[in-house]
């Protein structure tokens, strides 16, 4: 039972990361004009193409649990300073800091469930653990 809700969990963490990079590539420029806002003004296309490239290797290695501490880390670079700058709601207006630190406090959660992968692995259902399985039978000289 542990093994489905490690697979189950690892679908909802990866859904949020591959939902982002499809959003961000559907509305590439709009995307640009949110990073503008934000005072993410250096090279955006470089920014954001990198950005759509790790959420999307990243959600994709951690959906099928193939190399999880390469995805976690890739998702955990873009991740953590994403919540802190634009959810920063200890800068926002009183009309917005109610709704941002929801968010913020979200974030935070979703960090937690990648720390989670990352300590103890993806579980029976991965790739990872479908190769790892898999073994060669040995040669005899």
């Amino acid at each position: 039972m542990k093994d489905i809700f490690d697979l189950i969990s690892r679908i909802f963490l990866s859904a949020i990361f591959l939902f982002e990079a499809f959003t961000s590539l559907k509305f590439f420029e709009r995307t640009k004009d949110t990073m503008t806002e934000y005072g993410l003004l250096w090279n955006q296309d470089f920014l954001l193409i990198c950005t759509i490239i790790a959420l999307t290797v990243g959600g994709l290695f951690l959906l099928i649990g193939y190399r999880p501490a390469f995805a976690v880390t890739l998702l955990l670079m873009y991740w953590v300073p994403v919540t802190f700058i634009v959810y920063s709601f200890w800068d926002d207006p009183p009309a917005k800091q109610n709704l941002h630190s929801i968010f913020f406090m979200k974030n935070i959660a979703i960090i937690g469930g990648l720390m989670h992968v990352l300590i103890y692995g993806t579980g029976r259902y991965s790739f990872r653990r479908l190769f790892g399985m898999t073994k060669l039978p040995k040669e005899s000289w």
